[in-house]
């Protein structure tokens, strides 16, 4: 029984319903954030990440910043880019559009690779970009938050490296981290860059993030500094290499019950091996996904291999908008949340599937939520086969 105040299911693509466990850690008394106690949380849960994204090179580094999973954007075009740099940007959602816009802040040059809404840029016309052009770093967004679009991360980063060797392989993985398979090492990538209020089930207010060994070396490589105070590596690389030594350091002080929070997070989900845990969003995902095709509904990302395992995007029947029926469904317990990409926000909801509401069998969100949507397209006049 959870001892938390009685509340619709938040069940949007984040962030996500959490365990009574990792509120209660938020609860901590304050702690110093050099002394001893807090320092040994930090060091474990930077090493807890390293074993969530599946990496064992201790030349990688883990990062955990105050922010939101857009600092983490700021992150990579401070540091990996220069102006003037050429960037492509693989395009599945709203989010690519702001990763590029980024960029340009920076001062480099984006270039945007764009699908069909609800589709992906598929392999030989990346194949082709990079052929074309020289781009220091490739972006990707494993999961796009407004589309539901996932994104084949293996193939992407084996293509890559034959082709564009030197090109850095950057995955935006804010909404996959945690509910998605990320082989950090043995895919080759170079960075992943992710938020705590989603799949990891830790409340909002933590960018996190890993780089690899070879990104790391670009960055000491740059001719210039980074154009960022607060993003810099050159002020984070060292705290983080000592957090995670157990050594106390100081460049801005860290949201030390927001960690406690993390720490807790990650030993639940290390408990049971990872590939149960992706397993068990796959096939949630997946009677979610065949009961909205049972209700006559179509989801923004039709094929299946483009299909997220963490949450669904589903248009709306007969001309009905978004505004007109998330209402009746949070009357009946239930939160969704509305469309996000610009050109077709309205006609269409998001249902978030990720985390303690998948995992944790005591549950019953999924099941309430499929339950309220019925009824409440049913209210409409809307009949689900």
């Amino acid at each position: 029984m959870s001892g938390q105040a009685e509340h619709p299911a938040l069940l949007i693509p984040g962030p996500i319903e959490f365990d009574d466990g990792v509120l209660m850690s938020m609860s901590h008394f304050g702690q110093s954030h050099v002394g001893p106690p807090f320092v040994a949380t930090f060091g474990e849960t930077l090493s807890m990440l390293r074993k969530l994204m599946q990496t064992s090179n201790p030349a990688s580094q883990p990062f955990v910043i105050s922010g939101s999973g857009t600092l983490g954007w700021d992150l990579v075009a401070a540091n990996l880019v220069e102006r003037g740099d050429e960037v492509l940007v693989l395009h599945t959602g709203y989010f690519a559009d702001s990763f590029a816009e980024c960029f340009e802040v920076y001062g480099s040059r984006a270039t945007q690779l764009k699908a069909p809404i609800g589709d992906r840029p598929q392999l030989p016309e990346i194949e082709s970009a990079l052929k074309e052009k020289k781009y220091k770093l490739i972006t990707v967004t494993h999961v796009d938050t407004s589309t539901g679009v996932l994104s084949e991360i293996k193939g992407l980063s084996e293509m890559v490296h034959r082709v564009s060797p030197d090109t850095l392989i950057i995955v935006d993985g804010v909404c996959s981290v945690g509910c998605e398979e990320i082989r950090f090492d043995d895919w080759g990538i170079d960075a992943v860059v992710t938020a705590s209020q989603k799949a990891i089930g830790c409340p909002p207010g933590l960018s996190i993030s890993m780089f690899s060994e070879r990104a790391i070396q670009v960055f000491k490589n740059r001719k210039t500094p980074p154009a960022s105070y607060f993003a810099s590596f050159k002020n984070w690389l060292p705290i983080m290499q000592n957090y995670e030594g157990k050594k106390a350091s100081y460049f801005a002080t860290p949201p030390t019950q927001l960690i406690n929070a993390l720490h807790t997070a990650l030993t639940q989900i290390l408990t049971r091996p990872l590939s149960e845990r992706f397993a068990t969003h796959h096939e949630t995902s997946k009677r979610i996904k065949n009961v909205i095709t049972g209700y006559g509904l179509k989801q923004l990302a039709e094929r299946p291999e483009n299909q997220a395992n963490g949450m669904t995007a589903i248009y709306l029947p007969n001309d009905l908008k978004a505004p007109e029926i998330l209402p009746n469904i949070l009357k009946k317990g239930v939160i969704f949340a509305g469309g996000l990409h610009k050109e077709i926000a309205a006609k269409y909801i998001r249902f978030g599937h990720m985390g303690v509401s998948v995992m944790d069998p005591k549950r019953d969100d999924i099941d309430r939520a499929l339950t309220a949507l019925k009824e409440s397209l049913g209210e409409t006049g809307y009949k689900c086969d």
